[in-house]
Protein backbone atom coordinates (compact mmCIF):
# COMPACT_ATOMS: atom_id res chain seq x y z
CA UNK A 1 0.00 0.00 0.00
CA UNK A 2 1.57 3.24 -1.13
CA UNK A 3 1.34 6.00 1.47
CA UNK A 4 3.20 8.73 -0.35
CA UNK A 5 2.34 9.51 -3.94
CA UNK A 6 4.78 11.35 -6.11
CA UNK A 7 2.52 14.21 -7.12
CA UNK A 8 4.95 15.35 -9.78
CA UNK A 9 4.03 12.38 -11.96
CA UNK A 10 0.40 13.45 -11.80
CA UNK A 11 0.92 17.15 -12.32
CA UNK A 12 3.77 17.08 -14.81
CA UNK A 13 2.93 18.07 -18.38
CA UNK A 14 4.89 16.09 -21.02
CA UNK A 15 7.77 18.14 -22.38
CA UNK A 16 8.47 18.65 -26.06
CA UNK A 17 11.05 16.45 -27.67
CA UNK A 18 13.65 19.23 -27.71
CA UNK A 19 16.46 19.46 -30.20
CA UNK A 20 16.94 15.73 -30.64
CA UNK A 21 13.51 15.32 -32.21
CA UNK A 22 13.77 18.58 -34.12
CA UNK A 23 17.00 17.41 -35.72
CA UNK A 24 15.58 13.97 -36.42
CA UNK A 25 18.65 12.41 -34.82
CA UNK A 26 18.48 9.34 -32.61
CA UNK A 27 21.16 9.48 -29.89
CA UNK A 28 22.92 6.26 -28.93
CA UNK A 29 23.49 5.66 -25.19
CA UNK A 30 24.97 2.69 -23.39
CA UNK A 31 23.26 1.16 -20.35
CA UNK A 32 25.66 -1.05 -18.42
CA UNK A 33 24.75 -3.41 -15.56
CA UNK A 34 27.11 -5.46 -13.43
CA UNK A 35 24.15 -7.65 -12.45
CA UNK A 36 20.86 -8.40 -14.15
CA UNK A 37 20.09 -7.33 -17.74
CA UNK A 38 18.77 -3.78 -18.08
CA UNK A 39 15.00 -3.71 -18.59
CA UNK A 40 12.39 -0.96 -18.79
CA UNK A 41 10.81 -2.11 -15.52
CA UNK A 42 13.78 -3.09 -13.35
CA UNK A 43 14.04 -1.31 -9.96
CA UNK A 44 17.10 0.77 -10.91
CA UNK A 45 16.96 1.24 -14.68
CA UNK A 46 13.18 1.55 -14.99
CA UNK A 47 12.98 4.95 -13.21
CA UNK A 48 15.86 6.28 -15.35
CA UNK A 49 14.15 5.27 -18.59
CA UNK A 50 10.84 6.73 -17.36
CA UNK A 51 12.62 9.96 -16.40
CA UNK A 52 14.15 10.19 -19.85
CA UNK A 53 10.75 9.75 -21.48
CA UNK A 54 9.46 12.74 -19.53
CA UNK A 55 12.38 14.73 -20.94
CA UNK A 56 11.50 13.74 -24.49
CA UNK A 57 14.01 10.90 -24.87
CA UNK A 58 11.83 8.09 -26.19
CA UNK A 59 13.48 4.87 -27.28
CA UNK A 60 13.26 4.36 -31.02
CA UNK A 61 12.34 8.01 -31.64
CA UNK A 62 14.97 10.18 -30.01
CA UNK A 63 17.25 7.72 -28.23
CA UNK A 64 18.54 4.18 -28.63
CA UNK A 65 19.89 2.16 -25.69
CA UNK A 66 22.73 -0.28 -26.15
CA UNK A 67 22.13 -2.57 -23.16
CA UNK A 68 24.88 -4.72 -21.69
CA UNK A 69 24.93 -6.84 -18.52
CA UNK A 70 27.75 -8.76 -16.86
CA UNK A 71 25.23 -10.86 -14.86
CA UNK A 72 27.54 -10.98 -11.87
CA UNK A 73 30.71 -11.73 -13.87
CA UNK A 74 32.60 -8.57 -12.98
CA UNK A 75 35.63 -9.42 -15.11
CA UNK A 76 33.41 -9.00 -18.20
CA UNK A 77 32.78 -5.30 -17.51
CA UNK A 78 35.87 -3.83 -19.26
CA UNK A 79 35.09 -5.73 -22.46
CA UNK A 80 31.45 -4.64 -22.27
CA UNK A 81 32.57 -1.01 -21.98
CA UNK A 82 34.86 -1.49 -24.99
CA UNK A 83 31.96 -2.97 -26.90
CA UNK A 84 29.78 0.03 -26.08
CA UNK A 85 32.49 2.40 -27.28
CA UNK A 86 32.89 0.34 -30.47
CA UNK A 87 29.20 0.67 -31.35
CA UNK A 88 29.39 4.45 -30.95
CA UNK A 89 27.54 5.33 -27.75
CA UNK A 90 27.71 8.98 -26.68
CA UNK A 91 27.40 8.28 -22.94
CA UNK A 92 27.00 5.36 -20.52
CA UNK A 93 24.42 4.99 -17.76
CA UNK A 94 25.24 2.57 -14.97
CA UNK A 95 24.99 1.77 -11.27
CA UNK A 96 27.35 0.23 -8.73
CA UNK A 97 31.08 0.61 -8.23
CA UNK A 98 32.47 -2.16 -10.50
CA UNK A 99 30.54 -0.89 -13.50
CA UNK A 100 31.46 2.77 -13.08
CA UNK A 101 35.08 1.81 -12.32
CA UNK A 102 35.16 0.02 -15.69
CA UNK A 103 33.96 3.28 -17.31
CA UNK A 104 36.66 5.49 -15.77
CA UNK A 105 38.85 7.01 -18.47
CA UNK A 106 36.55 5.94 -21.29
CA UNK A 107 36.26 8.44 -24.17
CA UNK A 108 32.58 9.07 -23.33
CA UNK A 109 30.90 10.39 -20.16
CA UNK A 110 29.43 7.98 -17.60
CA UNK A 111 26.59 8.64 -15.14
CA UNK A 112 26.55 6.50 -11.99
CA UNK A 113 24.29 5.75 -9.04
CA UNK A 114 24.72 3.54 -5.97
CA UNK A 115 28.47 3.35 -6.50
CA UNK A 116 29.85 4.19 -3.05
CA UNK A 117 32.20 6.97 -1.98
CA UNK A 118 33.88 7.59 -5.32
CA UNK A 119 36.18 10.26 -3.88
CA UNK A 120 37.84 7.95 -1.35
CA UNK A 121 37.79 5.13 -3.90
CA UNK A 122 39.80 7.31 -6.29
CA UNK A 123 37.40 7.57 -9.22
CA UNK A 124 36.58 11.28 -8.94
CA UNK A 125 38.29 14.37 -7.55
CA UNK A 126 35.32 15.68 -5.52
CA UNK A 127 31.55 15.51 -5.48
CA UNK A 128 31.30 19.16 -6.48
CA UNK A 129 33.87 18.96 -9.29
CA UNK A 130 34.25 15.29 -10.29
CA UNK A 131 36.72 15.87 -13.13
CA UNK A 132 37.34 13.24 -15.76
CA UNK A 133 34.37 11.55 -17.43
CA UNK A 134 32.19 10.60 -14.43
CA UNK A 135 29.22 12.22 -12.70
CA UNK A 136 26.13 10.83 -11.01
CA UNK A 137 24.12 10.48 -7.80
CA UNK A 138 25.80 10.40 -4.38
CA UNK A 139 25.68 7.17 -2.39
CA UNK A 140 25.18 8.62 1.16
CA UNK A 141 26.15 5.26 2.70
CA UNK A 142 27.75 6.93 5.70
CA UNK A 143 24.53 8.76 6.53
CA UNK A 144 22.18 5.87 5.85
CA UNK A 145 24.04 3.08 7.68
CA UNK A 146 23.19 4.26 11.23
CA UNK A 147 19.58 4.97 10.24
CA UNK A 148 19.10 1.48 8.84
CA UNK A 149 20.48 -0.19 11.94
CA UNK A 150 18.43 2.10 14.19
CA UNK A 151 15.25 1.12 12.30
CA UNK A 152 16.13 -2.56 12.68
CA UNK A 153 16.70 -2.03 16.40
CA UNK A 154 13.38 -0.17 16.69
CA UNK A 155 11.57 -3.03 14.94
CA UNK A 156 13.32 -5.64 17.09
CA UNK A 157 14.45 -4.05 20.38
CA UNK A 158 15.86 -7.28 21.81
CA UNK A 159 18.38 -7.98 19.04
CA UNK A 160 21.99 -8.34 20.11
CA UNK A 161 23.60 -10.00 17.10
CA UNK A 162 23.14 -9.11 13.42
CA UNK A 163 24.46 -11.09 10.46
CA UNK A 164 25.75 -8.80 7.70
CA UNK A 165 25.88 -10.12 4.15
CA UNK A 166 27.84 -8.20 1.49
CA UNK A 167 29.88 -8.61 -1.68
CA UNK A 168 33.48 -8.70 -0.47
CA UNK A 169 34.73 -8.43 -4.04
CA UNK A 170 33.30 -4.93 -4.40
CA UNK A 171 35.36 -2.20 -2.70
CA UNK A 172 32.38 0.13 -2.37
CA UNK A 173 30.24 -2.57 -0.76
CA UNK A 174 33.13 -3.32 1.58
CA UNK A 175 33.01 0.32 2.63
CA UNK A 176 29.27 0.13 3.16
CA UNK A 177 29.68 -2.99 5.29
CA UNK A 178 32.34 -1.30 7.44
CA UNK A 179 30.09 1.73 7.98
CA UNK A 180 27.18 -0.53 8.90
CA UNK A 181 29.30 -2.61 11.28
CA UNK A 182 30.54 0.54 13.00
CA UNK A 183 26.95 1.75 13.38
CA UNK A 184 25.96 -1.55 14.94
CA UNK A 185 28.56 -1.03 17.66
CA UNK A 186 26.94 2.24 18.71
CA UNK A 187 23.68 0.33 19.30
CA UNK A 188 25.33 -2.43 21.37
CA UNK A 189 24.85 -4.89 18.51
CA UNK A 190 27.56 -7.37 17.60
CA UNK A 191 28.14 -8.28 13.96
CA UNK A 192 28.39 -11.67 12.31
CA UNK A 193 30.26 -10.93 9.05
CA UNK A 194 29.16 -12.96 6.02
CA UNK A 195 31.25 -11.93 2.98
CA UNK A 196 30.41 -13.40 -0.43
CA UNK A 197 32.17 -13.09 -3.77
CA UNK A 198 30.17 -15.36 -6.06
CA UNK A 199 26.79 -17.16 -6.06
CA UNK A 200 28.27 -20.34 -4.62
CA UNK A 201 29.30 -18.43 -1.47
CA UNK A 202 25.73 -17.87 -0.37
CA UNK A 203 25.38 -21.51 0.67
CA UNK A 204 28.30 -21.08 3.09
CA UNK A 205 26.80 -17.86 4.40
CA UNK A 206 23.54 -19.68 5.08
CA UNK A 207 25.42 -22.54 6.74
CA UNK A 208 27.21 -20.04 8.99
CA UNK A 209 23.85 -18.67 10.14
CA UNK A 210 22.69 -22.24 10.78
CA UNK A 211 25.75 -22.90 12.95
CA UNK A 212 25.52 -19.62 14.82
CA UNK A 213 22.05 -18.17 14.55
CA UNK A 214 21.83 -14.34 14.51
CA UNK A 215 18.94 -12.37 15.99
CA UNK A 216 18.54 -10.49 12.69
CA UNK A 217 20.27 -9.85 9.39
CA UNK A 218 21.26 -7.01 7.09
CA UNK A 219 22.06 -7.33 3.37
CA UNK A 220 24.16 -4.77 1.52
CA UNK A 221 22.69 -4.59 -1.99
CA UNK A 222 24.80 -4.67 -5.15
CA UNK A 223 24.73 -6.60 -8.41
CA UNK A 224 25.74 -9.92 -6.82
CA UNK A 225 23.51 -9.82 -3.74
CA UNK A 226 20.69 -8.32 -5.79
CA UNK A 227 20.84 -11.21 -8.25
CA UNK A 228 20.66 -13.64 -5.31
CA UNK A 229 18.16 -11.70 -3.20
CA UNK A 230 15.38 -14.28 -3.52
CA UNK A 231 17.67 -16.94 -2.08
CA UNK A 232 18.32 -14.68 0.91
CA UNK A 233 14.61 -13.91 1.33
CA UNK A 234 13.74 -17.61 1.19
CA UNK A 235 16.44 -18.55 3.71
CA UNK A 236 15.43 -15.73 6.06
CA UNK A 237 11.80 -16.80 5.87
CA UNK A 238 12.35 -20.52 6.38
CA UNK A 239 14.76 -19.90 9.29
CA UNK A 240 12.66 -17.08 10.75
CA UNK A 241 15.46 -14.50 10.68
CA UNK A 242 14.24 -10.90 10.19
CA UNK A 243 16.38 -9.07 7.61
CA UNK A 244 16.85 -5.38 6.82
CA UNK A 245 17.52 -4.45 3.18
CA UNK A 246 18.54 -1.27 1.36
CA UNK A 247 15.87 -1.08 -1.36
CA UNK A 248 12.07 -1.20 -1.29
CA UNK A 249 11.93 -3.52 -4.32
CA UNK A 250 13.34 -6.29 -2.10
CA UNK A 251 10.48 -5.79 0.38
CA UNK A 252 8.06 -6.17 -2.52
CA UNK A 253 9.82 -9.46 -3.30
CA UNK A 254 9.15 -10.67 0.26
CA UNK A 255 11.83 -9.03 2.41
CA UNK A 256 10.78 -7.72 5.81
CA UNK A 257 11.92 -4.09 5.91
CA UNK A 258 14.07 -1.66 3.92
CA UNK A 259 15.25 1.93 4.05
CA UNK A 260 17.02 3.78 1.29
CA UNK A 261 16.91 6.49 -1.36
CA UNK A 262 13.71 6.77 -3.36
CA UNK A 263 14.70 5.01 -6.59
CA UNK A 264 12.21 7.07 -8.61
CA UNK A 265 13.99 10.26 -7.60
CA UNK A 266 17.42 8.72 -8.19
CA UNK A 267 16.32 7.64 -11.66
CA UNK A 268 14.92 11.06 -12.50
CA UNK A 269 18.13 12.78 -11.44
CA UNK A 270 20.28 10.34 -13.39
CA UNK A 271 18.06 10.98 -16.43
CA UNK A 272 18.44 14.73 -15.94
CA UNK A 273 22.23 14.44 -15.87
CA UNK A 274 22.22 12.43 -19.09
CA UNK A 275 19.90 15.02 -20.67
CA UNK A 276 22.37 17.79 -19.80
CA UNK A 277 25.28 15.80 -21.23
CA UNK A 278 23.43 15.06 -24.48
CA UNK A 279 22.87 18.80 -24.76
CA UNK A 280 26.57 19.53 -24.45
CA UNK A 281 27.44 19.59 -20.72
CA UNK A 282 30.80 18.23 -19.54
CA UNK A 283 30.33 15.31 -17.13
CA UNK A 284 33.42 16.22 -15.13
CA UNK A 285 31.95 19.66 -14.42
CA UNK A 286 28.52 18.39 -13.31
CA UNK A 287 28.41 17.99 -9.50
CA UNK A 288 27.23 14.71 -8.02
CA UNK A 289 23.64 15.15 -6.81
CA UNK A 290 22.32 14.10 -3.40
CA UNK A 291 19.13 12.10 -3.00
CA UNK A 292 16.53 14.08 -1.04
CA UNK A 293 13.74 11.52 -0.68
CA UNK A 294 14.04 8.24 1.21
CA UNK A 295 11.64 5.31 1.46
CA UNK A 296 10.86 3.12 4.46
CA UNK A 297 9.07 -0.04 3.32
CA UNK A 298 7.61 -2.82 5.46
CA UNK A 299 6.09 -6.16 4.48
CA UNK A 300 3.44 -7.20 7.01
CA UNK A 301 2.90 -10.53 5.25
CA UNK A 302 6.52 -11.38 5.93
CA UNK A 303 6.25 -10.11 9.50
CA UNK A 304 3.30 -12.45 10.07
CA UNK A 305 5.25 -15.41 8.69
CA UNK A 306 8.06 -14.55 11.12
CA UNK A 307 5.51 -14.16 13.97
CA UNK A 308 6.62 -10.56 14.46
CA UNK A 309 4.48 -7.68 15.62
CA UNK A 310 6.14 -4.49 14.46
CA UNK A 311 5.80 -1.27 16.49
CA UNK A 312 2.81 0.87 15.41
CA UNK A 313 5.05 3.96 15.31
CA UNK A 314 7.24 2.28 12.68
CA UNK A 315 4.24 1.40 10.54
CA UNK A 316 2.89 4.95 10.75
CA UNK A 317 6.20 6.31 9.42
CA UNK A 318 6.45 3.76 6.63
CA UNK A 319 6.06 5.07 3.10
CA UNK A 320 5.00 1.68 1.81
CA UNK A 321 3.30 -1.11 3.77
CA UNK A 322 2.60 -4.42 2.03
CA UNK A 323 -0.39 -6.14 3.61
Amino acid sequence: MKRREFLGTILAVPLCYRSALAEGKIRRVGYLSAGSPVTDDSPTSGPVIDGLKRLGWVEGRTIHFERRAAEGQIDRLPSLVSDLIAVGVEAILTSGFPAIAACKGAPVPAIASGAGDLVSLGLIESLRQPGGNITGISDLAGELAPKRLAILKEALPSIRRVAMLWNDGDRAMGQRYELSAASAGTLAISVQPLPVREPEDFSEAFAAMDRERPDAGFMVVDGLTGLNRKRVIEFAGSHRIPFMYEGDFIVRDGGLVSYGPDLTEVGERQASLLDKILHGANAGELPFERPTRFTLAVNLKTAAKLSLKLPPALLVRADEVIE
